[in-house]
């Protein structure tokens, strides 16, 4: 696993007396774009709160960069965009980036370069309780990159996005990860599989795989990613 940004070994996650994740252990490469794809109530969210140290664990262990995940050094280096949105409604877009980078010790500048990469340049001055799902989505995300983050950790980032505003997303995740960042996003839609480098695929909290999209393709000889997934669940069920 060396060159591995996240290591998680044997982790284990209970909530409310369900075991949610149990035992499971997977890396994500450094400099990557790795998808975490399942469906809903797969523990993608679980795993992705273990990775950002806000999930209180069973057994097992994360790491990230070499650290335990929510260590106090990693707090500047990692970048967490919830699946819900996490910014203030009764406040403009603006408002909210200006707030959060003061929090973060970053400049007006920054909250300008956050605005123009997910495309909200012209909204600065909307409500974000004004604003649709999508939009309020988008909020978040800039809010993740405001410090410029080593890691960026995305729960569900393009959920509720068209087309057009999806494709661009993952061209800018992509151009983060040839700077030498690392993304992991999590998504329940398997058409965006082909644009990761990398696979963890889950379902009922176990890794069913962890491949690249071509890997994934020769393992189960099908060409369509969403029928190689249905390939593997049935293999192992």
């Amino acid at each position: 696993m060396s060159g591995s940004a996240i290591r998680v070994e044997d982790l284990r996650v209970v909530r409310g007396g369900t075991t949610v994740l149990p035992g499971l252990s997977c890396s994500v490469a450094a400099g990557s774009v790795t998808g975490l794809l399942g469906p809903s109530g797969s523990g993608k969210s679980t795993l992705i709160r273990a990775i950002v140290g806000v999930q209180r664990l069973a057994g097992g262990t994360v790491q990230v960069f070499g650290q335990p995940a929510g260590a106090p050094p990693l707090r500047a280096r990692v970048g967490y965009m919830t699946q819900a949105p996490s910014v203030y409604g009764d406040l403009t877009v603006r408002e909210n980036l200006e707030f959060f980078a003061r929090v973060l010790a970053r400049s007006s500048k920054d909250s300008e370069r956050v605005l123009a990469d997910v495309a909200l340049t012209d909204f600065g001055g909307r409500i974000v309780g004004s604003l649709s799902g999508g939009e309020r989505a988008r909020v978040s995300l800039a809010t993740a990159l405001l410090a410029e983050p080593d890691l960026l950790v995305l729960d569900e980032p393009t959920v509720g996005l068209d087309p057009v505003l999806r494709r661009d997303l993952w061209d800018l995740f992509h151009r983060f990860a040839a700077t030498g960042k690392t993304l992991l996003v999590s998504s329940h839609v398997m058409d965006e599989a082909n644009r990761c480098n990398a696979l963890l695929l889950l379902r009922d909290g176990r890794l069913l795989a962890q491949a690249r999209p071509d890997e994934l393709r020769a393992e189960t000889g099908e060409q369509d990613l969403e029928t190689a997934f249905l390939r593997l669940v049935e293999g192992n069920r």
